[in-house]
């Protein structure tokens, strides 16, 4: 579980970094441009279409974690949202009441 944890903080931390730099750079303008590429039928539209498929999928993943429940589908639309800046914030807090990333991935709280 320490090196999850410590992917999911060097992760984060990189990732908050970076986003931070590109906003002060290019402003909070993401839709157009990750739609734009997409339209554009050209590898970072392909890329873009391939995320979007992770992200889905980590949505669909936390409601089922949380059994469909209302909280479930709230932290769905964050994770859609927030792609792994949420992820690797949840998943650390799931780690934290757990021994095993299968536990994690299952919903099991074994503390």
């Amino acid at each position: 579980m320490l090196i999850l944890r410590t992917v999911l903080v060097v992760h984060l931390a990189v990732l908050t970094g970076y986003t931070l730099i590109v906003i002060q750079n290019h402003g909070m303008n993401l839709l157009p441009v990750f739609f734009g590429d997409m339209a554009a039928m050209a590898w970072p539209g392909q890329f873009n279409l391939d995320f979007l498929g992770f992200l889905v999928l980590s949505a669909l993943w936390t409601a089922w974690r949380n059994g469909f429940s209302a909280l479930g589908l709230v932290l769905a639309v964050i994770a859609f949202f927030g792609g792994m800046a949420f992820l690797s914030i949840y998943l650390l807090i799931l780690s934290l009441g757990t021994d095993s990333i299968r536990d994690i991935l299952l919903g099991i709280n074994t503390r």
